[in-house]
C-alpha cells in the first residue's frame, strides 16, 4: 500500500491558469521523495494538497490507502516543515518543540519528555531552555524539525526547509535531514528547487515543470536516463551539453533531433582528435579546485566541460572536443528522448 497516492490531481487558481495538470504519482512507504523544478512549476501547491492546507479541484490523494480529499489537515498524520521556521519567540526550545503536543491535550509530562528525547536526536539538548533569538540559523532549523518530530507521524513533508542557510550549513543540514529519515523511517516528501539537494537525498526525485510530472524516478536513472529534455538539463552540474544534428543514423523522424552529452563524456584537446572531434573556440574558464569548468563556442552550439587543471591546454583559444558519442543521448523537437535503432 503507497503511503500517498496522487491520481489525476488538478488545481487552478480562481479561474486563472492550470497550476497542476492531471499529476499521478504513488509514494511507497517509508520513501524519501525529492520534488524538484523552477520556481512557480507546481511543487509547493502539490505539498499543500498532500497536507490538506488547499482543495484540489479534480482528482484523488489517497494517504495510506484512504481517500484523503475531504481530511482536515489535523487528520492526515502529516507533520510539515517549513521554509521560515515559523518558531515561537517568546518560548524557549523545548516549549516550541512540544507546543503542538500541547494543543492535542498531552499531559505536560509526557510532552516534555518527548520534547527532550527529540532534542537529543537533534543535537538540541544544551539549548532547551534558550529561546529562537539566541540560535543560530542550523540550529533554529533543527527545532522547526523537532516540533514535526514530536508529533511521531507517519508522513513528513518539508517545503524548502534549507533555502534560507548559507551554503556550507545547507550541505551540513542535508547530511542530518538524510540522517532524521534513516533514524524514523518515516516517508518524506521534500520540495526544493535546489537540483543537488534532489539528487543527495532522493530515494526517487519527481522532476516538474509548469505544472506537468515529466519523470519520476531514482536519481541514478534521472541522470543517466531523463525522460525529457527539461529533465537533461536541470539536473547536473554543468548541465547537459545540447547539440543540433543534421542527420543522426538510426532515426527516422522529423528533423530537429538534438544530441545531449554530458560534460564528463567530453574532453579538450590542442589538436584534432582521430574521430568525434568538433572545433571550438574557449569563452571562459573557471578554476573549482583541481577541476576547471570550460565554456566553448562550437558550430553546434555552446558547450560546457570539465577539465583536470594539469591537462589545460595553453596557448590558444582555439582547441578541439572530443564527443563520446557512445553515452549520447537525442531528444526530439518535443523535447522527448528518442531510442535509435
Amino acid at each position: 500500500m503507497s503511503a500517498i497516492a496522487l491520481r489525476n490531481v488538478r488545481k487552478a487558481y480562481h479561474g486563472g491558469p492550470t497550476v497542476l495538470h492531471d499529476l499521478s504519482m504513488a509514494i511507497e512507504a517509508g520513501e524519501f521523495i525529492v520534488i524538484v523544478g523552477p520556481s512557480g512549476c507546481g511543487k509547493s501547491t502539490l505539498l499543500r494538497l498532500i497536507a490538506g492546507l488547499e482543495r484540489a479541484d479534480g482528482g484523488d490523494i489517497e494517504i495510506g490507502g484512504t481517500r484523503a480529499n475531504d481530511l482536515p489537515p489535523q487528520d492526515r498524520d502529516i507533520a510539515m516543515i517549513f521554509q521560515n521556521y515559523a518558531l515561537y519567540p517568546h518560548m524557549s526550545v523545548r516549549e516550541n518543540i512540544a507546543f503542538g503536543l500541547e494543543l492535542r491535550g498531552v499531559p505536560k509530562r509526557e510532552r516534555n519528555a518527548r520534547a527532550e528525547s527529540v532534542a537529543g536526536m537533534l543535537q538540541l539538548d544544551p539549548y532547551l531552555e534558550r529561546k529562537p533569538g539566541a540560535l543560530s540559523g542550523g540550529q533554529r532549523q533543527r527545532v522547526a524539525m523537532g516540533r514535526a518530530m514530536a508529533r511521531k507521524s507517519s508522513i513528513f513533508l518539508m517545503d524548502e526547509p534549507l533555502s534560507n542557510l548559507d551554503n556550507a550549513l545547507r550541505i551540513a543540514m542535508r547530511t542530518e535531514v538524510k540522517e532524521l529519515h534513516r533514524q524514523l523511517g518515516a516517508t518524506m516528501v521534500y520540495v526544493t528547487h535546489d537540483q543537488t539537494e534532489a539528487l543527495s537525498l532522493a530515494d526517487r526525485i519527481a522532476v516538474m515543470k509548469d505544472g506537468h510530472l515529466l519523470q519520476f524516478d531514482t536519481p541514478e536513472a534521472i541522470y543517466d536516463r531523463p525522460a525529457h529534455r527539461f529533465v537533461a538539463g536541470f539536473l547536473g552540474v554543468p548541465p547537459m551539453n545540447f547539440l543540433s544534428a543534421k542527420a543522426v543514423p538510426g532515426y527516422s523522424g522529423p528533423e530537429g533531433l538534438t544530441i545531449g552529452l554530458r560534460p564528463e563524456h567530453l574532453s579538450i584537446h590542442a589538436g584534432e582528435p582521430a574521430a568525434n572531434g568538433l572545433g571550438v573556440r574557449l569563452l571562459l574558464s573557471e578554476m573549482t579546485g583541481a577541476t576547471v569548468i570550460l565554456h566553448c563556442e562550437s558550430a553546434a552550439g555552446r558547450i560546457t566541460l570539465n577539465c583536470a587543471r594539469k591537462d589545460m591546454p595553453q596557448g590558444s583559444d582555439a582547441l578541439w572536443v572530443n564527443l563520446e558519442l557512445s553515452h549520447a543521448l537525442y531528444f526530439d523537437e518535443d523535447g522527448k528522448r528518442v531510442e535509435l535503432s
